[in-house]
């Protein structure tokens, strides 16, 4: 960490400050080295966002960088006042942690010259395409250096992307425990008195998978009386869900929450958690029911077998596969003490080995690599 008198000021650009995993990986990141010693900013998009909140709160910084697109006159003005604000305000590092603040923030921060600049990769670039991946490759010759958050990014990018392996520093993402816990296991009065809970938090989006869930659960569901299925969350695929579920005669047991603010809660009160993603770099929802001390189920993609450990911290399944995701369900809606014995261990795998402190250690090690090699 920093020495007294030397407090470093750390920039980190995000576009919006909302729920998402960036977002919150952002705002932790953040309020966990302002308490270590470090000056945190945050630069963005939209400042208003409920991260932003919680960051105002502590004292950080909140910039407003109102940009609409890539291709504009105003983009380019945002871009000096980028520029303008890392030189005023005496920034040491600079660190982006989505794709649009790689793109656009990488080159200006670059141009003014002084402070040393990171990028993020937290996401396979397959969902990326086109003239963004193009810019994306650019920005990676841009950067001091490249942060990850599981090995499995760090291997994409040194195969698929052609970046050196030296350029790169893997911190993995942190789990604020005071929040996600198993605590007190209570049945959310949202869930309708279901005796058993299968759930996901997620964005509604086409990657997550979420057919292949309510395919399973369809398959499933008559395994234990009165069972359903929570789909938490808000996006573009609700519908096309909402009518799968009801062709499949279990719209009566899938239950549909939008996106909230009260997963912890919502999290306690589901047995068994199923992340069916097609594409997954380090779930944040998974990491965090793993904490609340859900039974974990997900997709044998990205970096999710490297929070659970096959038979023992969580099951796997082949993305797309609703089969063999049904079989998995199977085993632990039938074996309850296999059920809470995966759930266990998950939790105590997340506090050992993925807390906020951890993370923000990890991070603050990767600036101080990067400062030192700057002087």
């Amino acid at each position: 960490m920093t020495a007294a008198g030397q407090r470093k000021k750390i920039l980190l650009l995000v576009r919006l400050l909302g729920q998402g995993g960036s977002e919150r990986q952002t705002a932790v990141t953040a309020l966990e080295l302002r308490k270590n010693g470090y000056e945190t900013h945050i630069g963005c998009v939209d400042p208003n966002g409920i991260r932003a909140q919680e960051l105002r709160a502590a004292g950080v910084p909140v910039f407003s960088l109102p940009i609409r697109t890539l291709a504009a006159v105003e983009t380019i003005r945002q871009g000096l006042v980028l520029r303008d604000y890392i030189r005023r305000e005496r920034i040491d590092l600079v660190h982006s942690f989505d794709v649009p603040m790689n793109i656009f923030g990488v080159p200006f921060a670059a141009l003014a010259r002084r402070a040393v600049v990171l990028s993020s990769q937290r996401a396979h670039r397959e969902l990326t395409p086109g003239l963004h991946h193009r810019l994306l490759r650019i920005s990676d010759r841009m950067v001091d250096g490249i942060v990850v958050n599981c090995d499995f990014m760090r291997r994409h990018l040194i195969e698929d992307e052609g970046v050196r392996a030296e350029r790169i520093r893997l911190c993995y993402n942190g789990i604020d425990l005071a929040q996600f816990h198993p605590g007190e296991r209570e049945r959310a009065p949202e869930f309708g008195g279901a005796p058993l809970v299968i759930g996901v938090v997620c964005g509604l989006r086409k990657e997550k998978g979420l057919s292949t869930l309510v395919e399973a659960f369809a398959s499933v569901r008559m395994e234990r009386s009165g069972v359903k299925l929570a789909i938490i969350g808000s996006g573009v695929c609700l519908e096309e869900l909402q009518q799968q579920a009801a062709a499949l005669g279990a719209g009566k047991d899938t239950l549909f929450l939008p996106e909230t603010r009260d997963v912890p809660r919502l999290l306690r009160g589901i047995d068994i958690f199923v992340l069916p993603s097609l594409s997954e770099a380090l779930s944040n929802s998974l990491m965090e029911a793993m904490a609340a001390g859900c039974c974990a189920v997900a997709s044998r993609v990205g970096g999710n077998p490297e929070l659970i450990h096959h038979g023992e911290t969580g099951l796997l399944f082949e993305k797309a596969d609703a089969a063999e995701l049904a079989a998995g369900l199977r085993r632990v809606l039938r074996d309850d003490a296999f059920r809470l014995r995966l759930a266990t261990a998950g939790a105590a795998r997340m506090a050992a080995d993925f807390t906020v402190e951890a993370s923000a250690q990890t991070m603050a090690a990767i600036y101080e690599e990067f400062l030192a090699a700057s002087k």
